[in-house]
């Protein structure tokens, strides 16, 4: 039962991640590699583009 809840946080967290760096400024292949980054490394990754990644609409 955990499992799938922390799955789900997981899946949540991923998405919201994908989606606020497709609608940030970064290049259109700085946005690939990001994407790629969170959904091969999944927690790794979100963790990384958290703290690196590109921010916002700036």
């Amino acid at each position: 039962m955990l499992e799938g809840l922390l799955g789900l946080i997981h899946l949540i967290i991923a998405i919201w991640a994908i989606l606020s760096i497709i609608k940030s400024s970064a290049s259109g292949l700085a946005k690939i590699f990001w994407i790629l980054l969170v959904l091969i490394l999944p927690l790794i990754g979100l963790i990384i583009w958290y703290f690196a990644g590109p921010k916002g609409n700036v």
